[in-house]
């Protein structure tokens, strides 16, 4: 999520489509949110762990 988050940035970054930009602004603190969560231990999703 962070990765396609950060390709839709720089997308949006290139061709100056702003919604690229807000998409991939979104993805990547979703993914960056999830991912902490993750690892301080608590369940995501009804996981363990958040790869």
């Amino acid at each position: 999520m962070i990765v396609l988050g950060v390709i839709l940035l720089v997308i949006g970054l290139i061709t100056g489509i702003n919604i690229l930009w807000t998409i991939g602004i979104i993805l990547a603190a979703v993914g960056v949110v999830l991912w902490l969560l993750g690892t301080m231990g608590h369940a995501v999703g009804g996981r363990p762990h958040y790869w």
